[in-house]
């Protein structure tokens, strides 16, 4: 199969990329610009290690770029997309609402236009769990009311009501609704990263909420598990899955264990930002049926590797 990935520099499009080239019938080309959101070291060495596979190209390439976007659909002949480039980081978007228009509303249209001309198999793309905002019913199902509290979650909403007005009866389009994922390779600034950066440089951590809020963390293994499920099945129009652990985390439990296994404790409690949602816990019996997956691995287990991938990462071991 030929398959798009978009943002394959990123986290879950690594991981995810990582995944299916161990299947050498699969020829993987990634997408990616390389934006300064978060360190272009870490996307670069995550593009060598890509590189060292034959069935792996790459094209640096903004996905405003809609001449060279159809351009590369026909040159590829691509099968399947995974659409996961885009601007995170609810702060920044909030702060940047330029940078999230570019990539999150234009690039995600520019994509779903050309690829429509080529009459694509299936068509994943990333959502988020920030769809949701403040619930007051948990675990939120894909039912559940959408009440974003933040651009970036309303950029994810639109992406989605945007399927439903502009798409081709001939793909199938899936929404993947990510709750907080974690694990080797990850984001810098997500928490658990974040947190033994600051330990490694023995900065102070300001914690948002004494950590008394909730997480449904869920690990990239998982992750790349469920999606490498999802591609061989078949789906009806426009559906949407929570991929979640559904366990949520207290956060100062997680800060606690962190602080056990390296010893840094600079830390100063601040209010919850007025961005952020107080909790994520989403169901997840609607993917189960659909791929009969049940068994998410050990959080405690794979907060460990994430802490000896870091330590290697920087050298420290």
């Amino acid at each position: 199969m030929n398959i798009l990935i978009t943002g394959c520099a990123g986290f879950i499009g690594y991981s995810l990329a990582t995944k299916l080239l161990r299947n050498k019938i699969n020829n993987i080309f990634g997408f990616d610009n390389l934006n300064k959101f978060y360190s272009v070291k870490l996307k670069k060495k995550r593009l060598l290690n890509l590189k060292q596979n034959k069935n792996f190209k790459f094209y640096k390439i903004d996905l405003s770029n809609k001449k060279k976007l159809s351009y590369l659909f026909k040159k590829q002949k691509i099968d399947i997309v995974f659409h996961f480039a885009a601007q995170a980081g609810v702060r920044y978007v909030s702060s940047h609402p330029e940078k999230f228009i570019h990539s999150n509303i234009l690039g995600f249209h520019n994509l779903i236009d050309v690829s429509k001309n080529f009459n694509i198999k299936k068509f994943f793309y990333a959502s988020s769990s920030s769809v949701y905002g403040d619930s007051n019913k948990f675990p939120v199902d894909e039912k559940s009311k959408l009440n974003p509290k933040n651009i970036y979650g309303l950029s994810k909403k639109l992406n989605e009501e945007y399927i439903k007005i502009n798409s081709n009866k001939k793909t199938q389009y899936v929404g993947l609704r990510f709750f907080t994922v974690y694990g080797e390779w990850g984001r810098p600034d997500m928490l658990i990263l974040k947190y033994l950066d600051y330990a490694k440089k023995n900065k102070t951590l300001y914690l948002n909420n004494s950590g008394n809020h909730w997480r449904d963390f869920t690990y990239i293994d998982d992750v790349t598990k469920i999606l490498s499920k999802l591609i061989r099945k078949k789906f009806k129009d426009n559906e949407i899955y929570n991929i979640c652990s559904n366990r949520p985390i207290l956060i100062k439990n997680l800060i606690s264990y962190l602080n056990e296994k390296t010893g840094f404790n600079k830390i100063k409690n601040v209010d919850l930002n007025n961005l952020e949602v107080f909790k994520t816990h989403g169901k997840n019996m609607k993917l189960k049926r659909k791929i009969n997956f049940s068994k998410y691995s050990n959080f405690n287990k794979n907060v460990d590797k994430t802490i000896k991938w870091f330590k290697k990462y920087n050298h420290l071991i």
